[in-house]
Order: structure tokens, then sequence, then C-alpha cells
């Protein structure tokens, strides 16, 4: 008889107590991995950037500039791998973490997030356009937040070419009347649509590290956030014309 069979068989009680200790061991399986990103892939690394240091302080002045430049780009891809590893361990983080679910009023969150982004942007000039009837959802808050700060944070990068950034936030019409839907729209570079595809890709950026920085997970881990909560987040952009980010979350 299959496993499948067996699960058919039993007791609802019982089908329950195999999925928890399933689900636990995915969840010891994902601290493993975790751990090992932490630790055991971030020590040669250091390694890397250490001896390089050390070539560097030692034979410095006896090396071609040609040299040198080696042994800077070997530096800078060593940490930039070490910001990549960093991203992938938040991001294996973001299904470990247990849900605190319950109601988040959206206007207070939106709000927040809003006046973090800018006191630390403080030279940037911003017309926030925030809807004063955002709705609560049911949402875990600190997760919801994480959320908000990647959608409103890339909204803030991708408009800084732009004299004067408009970031317009409010809801929309969703497709059930359970769910609440908040649109993020800005006036940024935007993207080439034929990239659609690449959108929540883990590091896929849409643009190069020299125009913007940052490494590509953004909207990857907020897709995860949301589907978490039960609900989703898509994006749709225009070349030079600007993004509109769409999140849809339970309504409280």
């Amino acid at each position: 008889m299959t496993a499948g069979v067996r699960m058919m068989d039993a007791s609802p009680e019982s089908r329950i107590a195999a999925l928890e200790a399933e689900l636990a061991a995915v969840r010891a399986e994902m601290q493993d991995f975790t751990a090992t990103v932490s630790h055991d892939l971030r020590a040669p690394l250091r390694h890397i950037v250490s001896y390089v240091q050390l070539v560097l302080e030692d034979a410095g002045p006896q090396l071609e500039p040609e040299v040198m430049d080696f042994l800077a780009t070997i530096s800078d891809s060593a940490r930039h791998m070490g910001v990549l590893l960093d991203g992938l361990t938040t991001l294996s983080r973001i299904g470990l973490t247990p849900l605190e679910l319950g109601a988040v009023s959206l206007q207070e969150l939106v709000q927040a997030v809003r006046a973090d982004l800018t006191a630390k942007n403080p030279q940037r000039s911003v017309e926030w356009q925030v809807a004063d009837d955002l709705p609560a959802v049911l949402a875990d808050a600190a997760l919801l937040r994480q959320a908000l700060t990647h959608v409103l944070g890339n909204a803030l990068k991708f408009t800084a070419p732009r004299a004067i950034a408009h970031i317009d936030i409010r809801t929309v019409p969703g497709a059930a009347p359970e769910y609440v839907t908040l649109q993020v729209r800005d006036n940024g570079v935007g993207y080439n649509p034929a990239q659609q595809a690449r959108l929540f890709r883990v590091f896929g950026r849409l643009h190069s590290t020299k125009q913007f920085e940052g490494i590509g997970i953004g909207l990857v881990l907020t897709r995860k956030i949301l589907v978490r909560m039960g609900g989703s987040v898509s994006a749709q952009g225009v070349l030079d014309a600007g993004c509109c980010v769409e999140l849809q979350l339970k309504r409280a």
C-alpha cells in the first residue's frame, strides 16, 4: 500500500498529524540550509577578501596597475557574493517565520513606512499621494511592513532620475469583495514589458547596478510574504513611463 493510499484511509486527526510532521521536516531542512548559507559559505569569502587585503598591504607598491585592478575585482566580487548570500538567507527565513495574523491598518502602516523612507532620503523631492481611506487587512504586521518597505522603496528608488517623484498609493476594486487591492503607482523609469518574466525571479534585476543599487530580491520577498498571508502581488511597467504594483490582501 502506498503512502498516498494510507493517507487517504487515515482519520482526519492522523492526516493532520502527518502533515504537521512533514511541515516540521521541511522547516528543519530549511533551517539547515539557512545555517549553511549563513556560516559555511561565508568563511571562504572572508578568506578571499582577507588574503587579497594582505597581498595589497605586503606587495601593493610593487604590483602593476593592471594586477591591482585584478585584485580589486576579486575583492569586490567576493563582497558582492556576501550580499547575495544575505539575500538568500533572508528569503529562506521568510518561510520559517511563524505567522501572527490579525487586523492591520493599512492606513497607519503605509504612513509609517513612508515616514521611514522619507527620513532615510531627506534630499529627495517626492510628492506622496496616499488615499485617506485605506482599510484594515488580515495580515502579519511585521511581514506586511517588510513587504511594503520593499514596494515603496522600489518606487522611491526607480523615481530617482525624476526632478520630482510622484508616488500614488490607493486601493482599487479587486477580483473579490473579501480582498483588498492596494495599488502603488510611480512615475519612475519603469521597465521593458518584454522582461516581465524576470520580474519575480531571484536576483532578476531589470536594470544594471550602475543605474540602481540592489540585488533584485525585493519583489521576490514581497511575493513570498503575500502568498504566506493568502494574498498575491503583481506588477506592470512601461519603459521610461513608470510602474504599477498591486498587492492583494485579505480584508480584515
